[in-house]
């Protein structure tokens, strides 16, 4: 991507603070069913990019750590939760995070995939890291707050980042965050190859 003259390279808080707020407004689908998840799988396999990301349970004791409760996939205009505490990963899924040919794209991956990893061992394939794609378009931001306003031209909330992605039910506030979360990646990536 050439950087034009114009282009604004970093952003402040104040200036994302002016912004106006707004959140992923598609179908969202929450699986919690591992016969369900099979079907969300065929459905996904039709598609060619989608936004990654995953929730986990904060810690709030050192020492103390959480598996990793949900895996976001972004399409424009839909959503999936996929709550791998109640699903497990499936062969299917594991299928799915293996393939080279289907592209995720998301910030800080590494610790995702590892974290992913922990639950079980897989070779990840096609996945794309947005904070290099934006570094080597020269933007001086990394966080998916900073990155979507400089270059959506929006704040997202990020109210539900701390809450407990185990419980039994998620909340509105919770599906709305972590739908945001994984749509935001797919429509930065879209911005960037643009």
């Amino acid at each position: 991507m050439k950087e034009s003259p114009s282009q604004v390279l970093s952003i402040t808080h104040e200036e994302i603070n002016q912004l106006p707020l707004k959140s992923f407004e598609g179908k969202v689908v929450v699986v919690s069913d591992p016969e369900k998840l099979e079907h969300v799988i065929e459905e996904l396999t039709g598609h060619k990019v989608y936004g990654f990301d995953t929730e986990t349970r904060p810690a709030f004791v050192k020492g103390q750590r959480y598996q990793v409760s949900l895996i976001q996939l972004a399409l424009e205009h839909k959503v999936f939760l996929i709550r791998i505490k109640h699903t497990g990963i499936t062969e299917s899924l594991l299928g799915f995070l293996q393939n080279e040919k289907i592209k995720k794209v998301g910030l800080a991956l590494r610790d995702d995939l590892i974290a992913l990893q922990r639950i079980k061992k897989f070779n990840p394939g096609g996945f794309t890291e947005l904070s290099q794609l934006t570094k080597e378009a020269g933007y001086q931001v990394e966080s998916a707050k900073k990155l979507t306003a400089l270059l959506l031209g929006f704040r997202i909330s990020k109210s539900a980042q701390t809450s407990n992605w185990e419980a039994q039910t998620l909340t509105e506030k919770q599906i709305q965050y972590a739908a945001t979360d994984a749509w935001v990646c797919l429509e930065i990536y879209k911005r960037l190859v643009r």
